[in-house]
């Protein structure tokens, strides 16, 4: 990730990377109610599978000019890029975690998200399930790991928040509603974070499993609680660092020329 580390944007930075260090400190790789995230990226990645899912999508694309407002082929557009952003962003082998995408892969994103959006616009019925767990536990993985700026993180967690309300809609059961618990925490909204958590628990199959299911969504909110703090401070020393800039871009006006340091 490339940010601009000069003046007081440095300060600026280092909250962005604590946000960034505490969101990822909530990542559902630790398994949560049987739900695995790192299992919807697979085992590695390599440029042979990325081109295999680029293909696809410029395959998918020609038809949908021919009828851009299919259904189905804007769910395979969707899963093409999805597929090619996640073929190109490398695998932690010991812990199955996928690592920073390349840009190239974010551009695939990108697009995955362009192509879902317009699905849902043309959608008759119920969104599909499947598709939405995806595309939440992607734009969640894209906020940890593939956000350069804080406004890039509360987009792509808002967009997990969306989809994962569909999924947990078309199919509540422990896993999803448990997801569904931990990406409204981090996006803030703790109450309906509350009411997902224990929809979660109440569906978990035994007492010890709920018990723990529960300890686990409570660590969850406790570190939620830390993030949203720490987006708070980041928003207001962004804009700050953005107001003075605007009223001193030189660095004091009347002072000489900017030093060349």
């Amino acid at each position: 990730m490339l940010f601009d580390t000069r003046g007081r944007r440095k300060n600026v930075l280092r909250v962005v990377y604590a946000v960034l260090a505490l969101l990822m400190g909530g990542s559902l790789f630790l398994t949560v109610g049987g739900f695995n995230i790192a299992e919807l990226f697979g085992n590695g990645s390599t440029s042979d599978a990325s081109e295999v899912f680029h293909e696809q999508s410029e395959r998918i694309e020609g038809r949908l000019a021919k009828d851009p407002t299919d259904e189905a082929l804007l769910l395979a557009l969707t899963r093409a890029r999805i597929g090619a952003g996640n073929a190109q962003t490398e695998i932690d082998p010991q812990t199955g975690a996928p690592g920073i995408p390349p840009p190239e892969a974010v551009k695939d994103f990108d697009e995955a998200l362009e192509a879902w959006n317009r699905y849902l616009k043309q959608v008759d019925a119920d969104p599909n399930p499947a598709a939405a767990q995806l595309v939440a536990t992607t734009f969640f993985s894209l906020a940890e790991r593939g956000s350069t700026s804080l406004s890039d993180i509360q987009l792509n967690l808002a967009t997990a928040v969306e989809a994962q309300r569909i999924a947990a809609e078309q199919r509540p059961n422990a896993g999803s509603l448990s997801a569904l618990a931990i990406y409204e925490f981090f996006s803030g909204n703790f109450a309906a974070g509350d009411k997902a958590a224990k929809q979660a628990v109440a569906r978990t199959p035994s007492k010890p499993e709920a018990e723990n299911a529960e300890k686990q969504l409570d660590e969850f909110r406790k570190r939620a609680k830390q993030y949203v703090a720490q987006v708070e401070r980041a928003s207001k020393a962004e804009r700050k660092a953005g107001a003075e800039q605007l009223q001193n871009p030189f660095g004091g006006f009347g002072s000489g020329a900017p030093s060349a340091e």
